[in-house]
């Protein structure tokens, strides 16, 4: 009875409504997808439900529809949407919840600029719901490769400076072991210019709390001044150091630089949470505009603590690059849609060859036996033909959260699990008594 949520149920109804509207006028298809499916690696845990008639055997709700639309894809429907309802097994956090709604849509004989500008004229009226400014369309690019190197996170938030910069070429002949250990091994050394903040010893210590949080080890530190730096590395540099590392940071007098000596990866993970706890601790962000833009140009994989490669996405993502070479240098047709440093939505050009999609599955480790028995029909369909194919994926409760002005999702949906993936409404999950257990075969 709330009017904060009334308001933010009606606004959820409104994105919808557009949303149809927009996709209808654009001669998609409502279609919906089987809720009780086959369980398939999508990246999290699946929720399973056992099957009565047959003992032993389980369906799977989806974690999202996407080899059913593109199986759609290949059965003749070239435009497809749906407000699909998802399902992953997963811990809850502020913009997660066991059971979520998405826009889902896939359209046949396209490239990427062909879904990026029909997906621009469906959410344009859905952004212009919100109260403050949005760009117009189309929206600006920016490159996976530029989005790390200058915030360390495929999904900046822009409505702030303090971006990332390399100064390994400043401080590797320094002797500062640490800086130059790393350099020498193939890290780097990443800084940003936190400008004229005022920070006590004990805050800039605490930083590194920060960054073990993020898996890195420490932070270092230095004021700016007109001798030199005020900072207990200061002792390690020299003059001409000093002054290459301010002229990389555009540094002056009173600035605060921090510094993150790791593997490249690893350092820009580090610095770009500490660059978003800055914006958190100083009120950095501009929050009278939002910031939309698309991020392109992702790599196909990332590798793993192993050695072995998993997909960046997933792994129906179509390839840019030679299969047969390095995995760590192919490219993917992905594109994500970002709003203020939150992920909207994320799609791809999809692969629509059946030996390049055993080829992809062959390169995350899963032979051919093993992609039978898993996605045995997704392979058996591409065989027959499929059409050049994409599609894009929203999280609707994200967007209602935005465009409500809410942290968290679960302020915009009704009847919301808790922390703990619990409804306080129903008591759900809760025990069943045994007559359904052994109906189950889970009880003798």
């Amino acid at each position: 009875r709330r009017r904060q949520m009334q308001r933010a149920l009606t606004l959820r109804h409104e994105i919808t409504s557009i949303m149809r509207r927009e996709l209808d006028a654009r001669d998609f298809l409502d279609i919906e997808t089987p809720i009780l499916t086959k369980s398939t690696p999508e990246g999290a845990r699946d929720y399973v439900l056992p099957n009565r008639r047959e003992p032993g055997t389980w369906y799977a709700l989806p974690q999202s529809p996407q080899l059913f639309k593109q199986l759609l894809m290949m059965g003749g429907y070239e435009r497809y949407y749906q407000i699909a309802r998802c399902f992953r097994d997963e811990d809850t956090r502020a913009d997660r919840q066991p059971e979520f709604t998405q826009l889902d849509v896939e359209m046949a004989f396209v490239t990427e600029d062909d879904v990026m500008t029909t997906i621009e004229q469906v959410m344009a009226p859905v952004l212009a719901l919100s109260p403050r400014p949005v760009p117009a369309t189309p929206y600006e690019r920016l490159s996976y490769a530029e989005a790390m190197s200058r915030f360390g996170t495929d999904r900046p938030d822009r409505r702030f400076g303090l971006e990332l910069r390399d100064v390994s070429h400043a401080v590797s002949g320094s002797d500062f072991k640490v800086f130059a250990s790393v350099v020498d091994s193939g890290g780097a050394v990443l800084a940003l210019n936190a400008g004229q903040v005022e920070m006590s010893r004990g805050e800039l210590d605490g930083l590194n709390s920060v960054a073990q949080r993020l898996g890195g080890k420490a932070v270092a530190w230095a004021f700016v001044t007109d001798e030199g730096w005020r900072s207990p590395i200061a002792k390690f540099f020299n003059d001409s150091q000093r002054e290459s590392v301010g002229q990389t940071l555009d540094a002056s007098p009173g600035d605060l630089l921090l510094f993150v000596a790791d593997a490249v990866r690893s350092a820009r993970t580090v610095l770009g949470g500490i660059r978003l706890e800055l914006a958190d601790r100083f009120g950095l962000r501009d929050e009278s505009k939002h910031d939309v833009f698309w991020v392109v140009d992702f790599p196909m994989f990332e590798q793993t603590d192993d050695g072995g490669w998993t997909p960046m996405h997933h792994p129906f993502s179509a390839p840019l690059g030679d299969l047969d070479g390095d995995p760590g240098e192919l490219g993917s047709r992905n594109y994500d849609l970002i709003c203020d440093g939150t992920e909207l939505g994320g799609g791809s050009i999809r692969i629509h060859r059946a030996d390049v999609q055993e080829k992809v599955l062959g390169l995350i480790g899963m032979d051919l036996e093993e992609a039978n028995a898993r996605f045995g029909f997704l392979l058996d369909a591409l065989k027959y033909g499929a059409p050049p194919h994409g599609g894009i994926a929203f999280g609707l409760d994200r967007i209602a959260a935005m465009l409500a002005g809410r942290d968290s999702i679960r302020d915009v949906i009704a009847f919301p699990k808790t922390a703990s993936g619990s409804d306080p409404m129903t008591g759900a999950p809760s025990p069943i008594d045994d007559r359904q257990l052994r109906e189950l075969g889970l009880k003798y």
